[in-house]
């Protein structure tokens, strides 16, 4: 396992959690003297990634835990639990609180707003642009710079992503609402800039959980590398059949490889042990992140043919006299009767 990954990882999610915690502070202090409900749900929004950040780095620093006993395939599954958490922050602190600042809005609540204070709401929304702007390019950076093409699967890193584009997201759609309640005075606009930053919040949350709650259940290895195991094993001359290949990631660079396989005929026990060991390794040296690899035996068969158990005698019949005399003598002879 590298560590180099897990350290661009964190700078990425220290950056993201310094930004979140200014721009928190700065939208929160901005909502309070506006009385803007768009930028309270940006702050919460905010306040929710800041928290997410810290659950982010716990999943960094325990999911490289060695395995132990009571672990005995290790802690990669950490990132996944600690993701679902920062999903279900997102889902519970910033679109649950910005469902209910639109509920506001629409009631009227908001009603203290000031010209002075919304053109300082505007300001401290500019700053939060650039800020998770350059928060944003930072995590994409990284995401161009892993090694490979497909989708992001470090849930640190895609969780920052999201996070990031989101909040650039959000923000624009709170000074949209902001600046047409300004103009028009008309505080529905706030109200629909509002539910517009929960229900994506709420959508983004449902992502994220919903890769968590995949990876935490077992996931299976892509289909490509699954098809490509399945032909270095069956490839071995020692291999008849592979009869089944089960496959689950057991974090970012972990993965269990179980192979049911058909063994020729004619491999003595000495054979078999070497061949097994010759297959784990090759199977390792191939793809590192395969560390846990299992191979069982399903048939070996022996050099010479089992002999099949001898069929049992058919029973005989017993016949028993019809003679009424010839029994009445026999039974006289056997009693002692004349």
């Amino acid at each position: 396992m590298t560590e180099k990954p897990d350290r661009r990882t964190r700078i990425t999610v220290l950056v993201a959690l310094a930004a979140n915690l200014v721009i928190a502070a700065a939208k929160t202090v901005g909502g309070l003297v506006s009385g803007s409900p768009a930028l309270l749900s940006e702050a919460a929004h905010s306040v929710a990634d800041s928290v997410n950040e810290v659950f982010l780095l716990a999943s960094l620093h325990r999911s490289r835990r060695p395995a132990d006993g009571k672990h005995p395939f290790g802690y990669g599954k950490e990132r996944y639990f600690w993701a679902l958490l920062a999903a279900v922050g997102i889902f519970v602190m910033g679109g649950c609180f910005s469902f209910f600042q639109g509920l506001e809005a629409l009631g009227g609540a908001s009603g203290e707003e000031s010209y002075t204070g919304y053109v300082a709401g505007l300001a401290v929304l500019g700053v939060a642009f650039l800020a998770e702007g350059a928060s944003l390019a930072r995590a994409l950076y990284q995401v161009r710079r892993r090694p490979g093409t497909g989708p992001v699967r470090d849930p640190a890193l895609r969780t920052v992503v999201a996070e990031d584009g989101t909040a650039v997201v959000g923000v624009l759609l709170a000074a949209a609402g902001m600046a047409l309640h300004m103009t028009t005075g008309d505080a529905v606009y706030e109200a629909v800039a509002s539910f517009s930053i929960g229900l994506l919040l709420v959508y983004v949350a449902y992502r994220l959980g919903r890769d968590a709650r995949a990876q935490l259940v077992g996931e299976a290895a892509d289909p490509e590398l699954r098809e490509s195991i399945r032909a270095l094993v069956g490839a071995q001359p020692e291999i008849d059949n592979v009869a089944e290949l089960l496959t689950m990631r057991l974090g970012l660079d972990s993965l269990l490889v179980a192979a049911r396989v058909d063994l020729t005929p004619g491999l003595d026990s000495e054979e078999v042990e070497l061949a097994c060991v010759r297959i784990k390794r090759s199977v390792r040296k191939t793809w590192p992140q395969a560390d846990q690899v299992f191979l069982d035996i399903t048939e070996a068969p022996s050099d010479e043919a089992p002999q099949e158990p001898p069929e049992p005698p058919e029973p005989q019949e017993v016949h028993e006299p019809h003679d009424s005399q010839g029994l009445r003598a026999a039974t006289g002879r056997a009693d002692g009767t004349r």
